[in-house]
């Protein structure tokens, strides 16, 4: 009797022990989660990423219905917009990263929806326990292998549903054969040993198609059960946030129930208790009953679903703005205004990948024509232009002390290349993708483009020609167009429709500075042979080179290239 006491103190102790180990080990993963945010809050994220990376987290946005103006791939790689994603992307959910490249890709065009994203920030911003019991929440949602959890929700859209009706007989047969065996132990015994070898060796044919779908069951759990854990902390600010998710968890309430018949399957082989649940499922098929349950609600819940994704990572993505605001030297909130005609008024406008930008003000309409030398600049502040009018209309947030300026759609055309998949060269790469800025100009709606260097796949005397009826077409009065160019031509045959801006720079003894500083007027500096002669260009080349710019200037006509000395 005595050492059955200290055998069961011993069982309990140990247990015991388990339990405090666990807690334990729970409470230092939480400290070490709370640490980690609070380092993260305001800072540079560090993360790398890879071109498998992006796949996978624009998937939420690529396989989506969109109704509404996005921004196009053409547009989003000439901005070098992942690299605005990646600054921006403090997430800590599995669904944070893919909700953000969501929003940057769709502009808003109402104010509500922006001025209430701005109120979550500066929520965030000014709560920092509320935060972080917020992200402590969201950190639960995690990313199982490299899929993002939309791609392992989304494959169960490709699974045939079959019926349940083959399981539920597998799972009778076997409790009536047990309970012929009960009443007739003698010839029962042996319909119960074939029933049983038969549900097994049928289990074990269908086991891999449930384990296949396990990670999808468990991603839609974690959303359920985060969305549950965040709305027991009600917050009235997340309100109308959360409220995106309510039809999802009502209609996977029946999702969840018993569902642990299915997932709970890492104890199989830990004990007693895992294996005789595993005998359990092999003979009476419940699992698979239950599956084609779960399987048949997820097909039928896909929207809702997407709505739960949105729901959380739009929660995650505003935490995660709001400490790129922190990152910022200065921000402002952007001024919508609507008028007949396109325009922006913006102050003190820097681009957020450089470090230590310089600062340009611009108050345009119409046209704006910018010219420069190699390096001054005109590229970057082009760019610059566009992504502020799309952080202005996605995140709230201008990297500049003002922006004033209607709601746009924003298309560019500047770092294009070769199309080496379909045969295309440049220049038809080119015009294809002018063309949909003018065709996009001709809708009524307000249109930003900015084009760099246009028609440069192609000979001076056409590119010049067709460059200057292509850019005076596209200005119309819902059109704000700015374009760069070296073709100081252009700057006075288009002078009706676009103002002349430049970027000039400082050439001295042994080199040229840049100040990157916007001017008005047409650029009236070269630097194209100066920096040929700076970096040890033969003299010679030089010198020529030289003489024949200054009779071309004079006589309006080149001359022959003279044999080289």
């Amino acid at each position: 009797m005595d050492e059955t006491v200290v055998g069961i103190g011993i069982i309990v102790l140990l247990l015991l022990s388990a339990v405090a180990v666990m807690i334990s080990e729970n409470k230092r993963r939480k400290l070490f989660l709370q640490q980690k945010l609070k380092n993260a809050w305001g800072q540079i994220p560090d993360r790398e990423y890879a071109y498998e990376d992006f796949h996978h987290i624009s998937q939420f946005f690529r396989q989506r219905e969109k109704d509404e103006f996005f921004i196009d791939d053409i547009t989003w790689n000439d901005l070098d917009m992942d690299r605005i994603f990646m600054l921006l992307n403090q997430t800590f959910s599995a669904v944070g990263g893919d909700c953000l490249y969501d929003i940057l890709r769709k502009p808003v065009f109402e104010e509500k929806e922006l001025k209430y994203r701005n109120q979550l920030m500066q929520f965030f911003a000014t709560h920092q326990e509320i935060r972080e019991k917020v992200q402590i929440i969201l950190a639960s949602v995690r990313k199982s292998g490299s899929n993002s959890v939309f791609e392992n929700i989304h494959v169960t859209t490709e699974v045939k549903i079959k019926g349940k009706k083959v399981q539920i007989g597998f799972c009778s047969a076997f409790f009536l054969s047990l309970l012929l065996f009960m009443l007739v132990p003698n010839p029962g015994v042996f319909f119960f040993l074939l029933v049983c070898v038969v549900n097994i060796g049928a289990y074990m044919g269908q086991k891999q198609e449930v384990d296949a779908y396990l990670t999808s069951f468990r991603s839609v759990l974690q959303l359920l059960n985060a969305y549950k854990e965040l709305s027991k902390l009600e917050i009235p600010e997340l309100k109308p946030a959360m409220n995106r998710g309510l039809s999802a968890q009502k209609k996977l309430a029946g999702f969840q129930k018993r569902s642990s018949i299915v997932i709970d399957r890492s104890s199989a082989g830990g004990g007693i208790e895992g294996m005789l649940m595993d005998y359990i499922r092999m003979l009476t098929h419940i699992d698979l009953i239950k599956f084609q349950d779960m399987m048949k609600c997820m097909k039928e819940s896909q929207k809702e679903l997407e709505e739960l994704i949105y729901t959380l990572g739009y929660i995650d993505s505003m935490i995660s703005i709001a400490s790129f605001r922190e990152t910022l030297p200065y921000y402002s909130c952007p001024e919508f205004k609507e008028t007949k005609k396109a325009y922006m008024d913006v102050d003190n406008l820097y681009h957020p990948l450089i470090e230590n930008p310089v600062a340009n003000s611009i108050s345009a309409q119409g046209g704006i024509l910018v010219t420069g030398s190699n390096a001054s600049g005109k590229s970057t502040f082009l760019k610059n232009i566009a992504i502020n009018s799309i952080l202005a209309q996605t995140i709230y947030t201008c990297t500049a002390t003002s922006y004033c300026a209607p709601y746009f759609q924003v298309m560019t055309s500047m770092a294009l290349r070769d199309d080496l998949g379909s045969g295309e060269s440049y220049y038809i790469v080119e015009i294809r993708s002018l063309k949909r800025i003018l065709d996009a100009a001709k809708s009524g709606k307000n249109l930003l483009c900015i084009i760099d260097e246009v028609l440069r796949g192609t000979n001076t005397i056409e590119r010049i020609g067709a460059s200057s009826q292509i850019l005076a077409h596209i200005c119309r009065k819902n059109v704000l167009s700015f374009a760069a160019t070296h073709d100081i031509e252009l700057s006075y045959m288009l002078q009706e429709y676009y103002e002349n801006y430049h970027f000039e720079e400082e050439v001295r003894e042994k080199d040229v500075v840049f100040n990157y500083l916007l001017e008005k007027g047409r650029v009236t500096t070269r630097n194209a042979i100066r920096l040929l002669e700076m970096i040890g260009y033969d003299k010679n080349l030089i010198v020529e080179a030289k003489k024949a710019v200054e009779e071309f200037e004079t006589s309006g006509s080149w001359k022959n290239v003279e044999k080289a000395r």
